[in-house]
């Protein structure tokens, strides 16, 4: 029953969810400064509210819920939850709702925008014309690579995934292969997607676009070794989470051409350091994680959380929850 419940929220969100909240009767305190709460400011805003509205860079570990265990419910503004000590939310009763499938097509616009700009080197080019470099035409001078045809790896065949999948089957023809926990037979009936094992998916793949979820199997699986096993032509693209790649293995991969490219929308660390060597590589696109940075994606996350809130307190219930056991009893 909603009665007003203080709610703790770590930023200046879209108007879309925010306005649910406001028609409720809930006490809501916005945190108005223009930067993100240090964990100890966020602690002691905390410690004297019901519920917390968070994003991915809120660390929400252990010390921070040992002084906020009396938190009814966590509503996190993101696809992932690495920032979150689920195990230990989980322990001390606490739901974590989150905001899935809200930013699959925008993310999936990354990863395709992201393949494309390294194939044709876009912003080295770019760079070019900023520094003067723009001369005489070079018939052999900074070539990039056509896509069609080429084969598409993916890693983590879920939602993000297959919006991938199917953009580049249907732009540039490319047959797709996978791998994951599980299979997807949807995706394999819809788009011919062939499930293989880690090492085929290193070996096979031209363009290799990750969409894993970070966890202890996954973080640095993308090290040196995975590198010496990819085509010497292929095309590595991370928008998942940056501690997926090991960053100084993919640096030195690119240095000794073990791959030919890669497309980045996430680092680790973030932000990146302006000096790092991977924004002066001719065949390498960064971005600075911005995989959900559309108007309808936002709108449609903050929407997602603040329905969790809203939801549990009328009705017990977390409409999109990261750990339902806390509710089964």
């Amino acid at each position: 029953m909603i009665n007003g419940q203080k709610i703790l929220i770590t930023r200046q969100y879209p108007a879309a969810g925010m306005d649910l909240l406001k028609k409720e009767p809930f006490q809501l305190t916005f945190w108005e400064k223009e930067r993100p709460m240090t964990p100890a400011e966020l602690a002691a805003q905390a410690e004297d509210h019901d519920a917390l509205l968070c994003t991915l860079t809120d660390r929400i570990d252990k010390p921070f819920l040992d002084r906020c265990s009396h938190l009814e419910i966590i509503s996190q503004f993101a696809v992932g939850f690495d920032n979150i000590d689920i195990p230990e939310a989980t322990r001390k009763n606490i739901p974590v709702g989150f905001t899935p499938d809200a930013m699959s097509e925008a993310t999936a616009d990354i990863a395709f925008g992201l393949m494309i700009a390294v194939a044709r080197k876009f912003f080295f080019l770019h760079k070019t014309i900023l520094t003067g470099e723009w001369g005489y035409f070079n018939p052999t001078g900074h070539l990039g690579y056509e896509l069609k045809g080429r084969t598409l790896g993916i890693f983590g065949l879920g939602r993000i995934g297959v919006k991938m999948a199917e953009r580049c089957h249907a732009a540039y023809d490319m047959p797709v292969i996978y791998h994951n926990r599980s299979r997807n037979p949807a995706a394999e009936k819809q788009l011919g997607a062939r499930f293989v094992s880690f090492d085929r998916l290193l070996e096979q793949s031209d363009i290799l676009s990750v969409h894993c979820a970070l966890t202890p199997e996954t973080r640095h699986i993308f090290n040196a070794r995975a590198f010496r096993k990819m085509k010497p032509s292929a095309v590595f693209i991370n928008t998942a989470r940056g501690p997926i790649h090991h960053e100084p293995d993919l640096i030195a991969a690119l240095h000794q051409k073990q791959i030919w490219g890669a497309g980045l929308d996430v680092t680790d660390p973030e932000p990146m350091a302006p000096d790092n060597p991977l924004l002066s590589m001719e065949n390498v696109c960064v971005l600075p994680h911005t995989g959900s940075g559309t108007m309808e994606a936002r709108d449609r996350m903050s929407v997602l959380a603040a329905e969790n809130i809203i939801m549990f307190y009328k009705t017990g219930q977390v409409p999109h929850i990261i750990n339902p056991e806390v509710l089964s009893g």
